[in-house]
This record gives structure tokens, C-alpha cells and sequence, in this order.
């Protein structure tokens, strides 16, 4: 089956073009809708206090709503990089970029706790269905550039997060945090609309027959059970599930934190969450060429201990110099460990089955990881903010010494 290859009327057109043809204008709208996927999930981060305020909740209902997104988000990983093997890479994008549009729209119109959760469902099921189906069109477009395509695309996500928080500052200085969801649902209609007209791909409709969902459970199950029989998978699996749920407890909480514990102002707290992403656009590439040229579980080691001795420092620290500094050192020790950790899975996936096998792991770490905010909101309820990101700096330590222990093996 066709993915997306040029038709006979545009053979005549320069072939794998960053910004402008057909592979520079699909580029640019699955990495515009990944953008704002990405703006729309981490922008309710540094509203949640207004948002909990509003709705009349705790924290640890806060803590399931991310959870329900992250944990649905997670269990479509697998299943969406199948199906887009099996469909076409159009239908799956279109499919969850609609659903992705009706959730927020729901969360931004929800008048009570129930049907906000109901929002954060769709929205966690239509955003697990886009990412790996729009990296698979990247690949599809990009031979000779793919380098260039994917840092383009990789590296919209954190341009979100960081308009997240821009976002967040401007709505809560002029409207309520509904409004906040109005931008991101315009742009997101628009690069559906865009990838309808422009993908030169049909729509393909899944079959759903009881063989079908049969034969896919049963892969499903072998990829697990041979991922599983492999320990140094294991380890690494454990490591990463560790780290995700520390990055995912960060980038639902950290505003919240910096505001109750460190006393910022809100304006001052969305720009703490805003660093993770900023350091983050320049930390990954930098990160990534280390892990080529030195060892790469060496280089994730160094990046965990860099985010725990950051995060030690964080809950010890007080001023805002001395908090800023803290958190710019954990943004840069957290966004470091991904590019290499994802190359060191990678590299111990067989080649056969290296789509499923990553689909598989993102389940499985990203799954882990959603527990994160449940965790952070019973805790914070309970105890304090203090007591629950002090949880973190143990995991984070965790995480660290396994990778230490398998770069001693390497």
C-alpha cells in the first residue's frame, strides 16, 4: 500500500524539500498539530490552580484527570503504530486530530468534575493516536533529510510546551482558563483540514473483525513476552518508567509547586515551567550527539544524576535566584535523558519488529509513568508539595543507579 508517494503529476518536483513542496507542506502540518497537541495537554499545567478553584476539586483529583489523559494516551502507542502500517498514515492522523479537537473543546466547556474527566478521556485517546503515525509519514517523506525532518518535528513538541506557558500567562491576565483552549482548537481544526486536502493518501476504514482484533492481541502478547525474556530490556524499561513518571509528575505539578511551596506569583511560575521546554530545545540535540560519541547508558547516567542533585537542590533552595537556578539544572538533566535512552532501545530492539517493539515500550514506560500525577496530587493533599516531590528525587535516583549499573556492564 501506498504511503503517500508522489503521483505522476509531480514527478517533475524537487524531491524532499524541508519548508515548501508537498514533503516541506506535510512537514510542516504534522509538526504544527503535534505543536499544538502538546500546547493544549501542558497548558492545563500552571492553570490547575484556577482550574481546581473552579470546579471545586483536590489535588488528587487534578492528579486522576492527568493520569486518565497520560495512562490513555500511553495504551494507544502500540495499537496506533500498527494500525498505520496497516492503514494509511492520513486516516489515523485525520481520526485522532478529530478526536483530539472534540476533547478539548469538552474540557473547555465542562461544567463539572465528570465531564471535564470525560475531555481529559478523548483527549489522551485522540493524542495517542497522532504520534507515531506522524512519524511514520516523516519517515515516509524524508530519506536523505530525515535527520533534519525529525529534529523539525521532534522539537515542535517542546516549542508547544513552551507556548503552553505563554498561554497560560496571558489568559489568566485577561480571561478565564476556558479561553485558553479556544487557539489550540482553531489551529487543530485547521492542519486536519490541511492534511485531508493536501495528503494524497485515501482514507482507509479499519476491519474490526473478531480475527482481526484476535490476531492483534496475539502480537501484542509475543512482543511483550519477547521484549520481557530480555533482561537488559527489563532494566532499561524499569529505568525509563521511573524517569517518565518523574517527567510526568514535573509537567503537571511544577507550576503548582513553585506557587505553594516557593511562593511565586502565577506569572513567575508559568515561567519556571517554561524552562523545562526551552532547556529542553537546546539540551536534546546537544545530548543526542554525546550519546554517539560516548556511551550512550554513560551519558543518560550523567544526565539522571544531574536531574537529582538539581532536584535536591530545588526542594532545599529558597529566593527566586537560587529556585531559577535549581530548576534550569533539573530541565536540563530530565531533557537530556530521552534522545539517548530512546537510542539505547533502539539499539536492542532486532530490526524485524523495531515499530512494534517501540510502540510496545512507549506503552508500557509512558503507562507507568501516568500514575505520576495521582501520585504527586494524593501526597501534596495529604502531606505537602515538599513531601511529594522529595518522592521524585528517590525515583530519579532509582532510575539513575540501574543506568549507572548497565554501563558498567556494557
Amino acid at each position: 500500500m501506498s504511503h503517500g508517494h508522489a503521483d505522476e503529476s509531480d514527478a517533475d518536483e524537487p524531491e524532499e524539500r524541508l519548508l515548501t513542496g508537498y514533503s516541506g507542506r506535510l512537514l510542516l502540518a504534522v509538526s504544527l498539530g503535534w505543536a499544538a497537541i502538546q500546547t493544549g495537554r501542558l497548558v492545563l499545567s500552571p492553570l490547575l490552580p484556577t482550574v481546581m478553584d473552579d470546579l471545586a476539586i483536590t489535588e488528587f483529583q487534578a492528579g486522576l484527570a492527568f493520569t486518565l489523559l497520560w495512562g490513555l494516551y500511553a495504551l494507544c502507542q502500540y495499537p496506533s503504530g500498527r494500525l498505520s502500517d496497516n492503514l494509511t498514515r492520513k486516516s489515523l492522523l485525520v481520526a485522532g486530530l478529530s478526536l483530539v479537537v472534540a476533547g478539548f473543546a469538552a474540557l473547555a466547556s465542562a461544567p463539572n468534575y465528570p465531564l471535564f474527566l470525560l475531555g481529559a478521556a478523548v483527549v489522551g485517546t485522540g493524542a495517542g493516536l497522532y504520534p507515531t503515525p506522524a512519524r511514520a509519514l516523516v519517515s515516509d517523506l524524508f530519506v536523505e533529510r530525515r535527520g533534519q525532518a525529525f529534529g523539525l518535528h521532534t522539537a515542535s513538541g517542546d516549542v508547544g510546551g513552551a507556548a503552553a506557558a505563554g498561554l497560560a500567562v496571558a489568559v489568566l491576565a485577561v480571561a478565564g482558563w476556558r479561553s485558553a483552549y479556544v487557539p489550540v482548537v482553531v489551529v487543530l481544526a485547521g492542519v486536519a483540514l490541511a492534511l485531508h486536502v493536501w495528503g494524497r493518501e485515501a482514507y482507509v476504514v479499519p476491519d474490526a473483525d473478531r480475527a482481526a482484533v484476535v490476531a492483534g492481541l496475539a502480537d501484542a502478547r509475543a512482543t511483550a513476552v519477547r521484549l520481557w525474556r530480555n533482561p537488559r530490556m527489563r532494566w532499561l524499561l524499569l529505568a525509563y518508567a521511573l524517569y517518565a513518571f518523574t517527567w510526568q509528575s514535573a509537567a503537571g505539578f511544577l507550576p503548582t509547586f513553585l506557587r505553594v511551596s516557593k511562593e511565586f506569583p502565577a506569572g513567575l511560575a508559568s515561567g519556571g515551567f517554561v524552562v523545562l521546554f526551552l532547556v529542553g530545545a537546546v539540551v536534546k540535540p546537544l545530548s543526542g550527539s554525546l550519546g554517539d560519541r560516548f556511551p550512550r547508558a554513560g551519558v543518560a547516567a550523567g544526565a539522571m544524576v544531574v536531574a537529582a542533585v538539581a532536584l535536591a537542590g530545588l526542594l532545599a533552595a529558597s529566593g527566586t535566584l537560587a529556585v531559577g537556578i535549581a530548576v534550569v539544572a533539573f530541565a536540563a538533566g530530565l531533557m537530556a535523558y530521552p534522545p539517548v535512552m530512546q537510542a539505547l532501545l533502539m539499539d536492542t530492539f532486532p530490526d524485524g519488529s523495531m515499530g512494534g517493539d517501540l510502540g510496545a515500550t512507549r506503552t508500557v514506560y509512558i503507562g507507568l509513568g501516568s500514575l505520576g500525577p495521582s501520585y504527586v496530587g494524593f501526597v501534596a493533599g495529604r502531606v505537602s508539595y515538599d513531601a511529594a516531590f522529595a518522592g521524585l528525587l528517590a525515583c530519579l535516583l532509582v532510575s539513575a543507579a540501574i543506568v549507572v549499573r548497565l554501563a558498567r556492564t556494557e
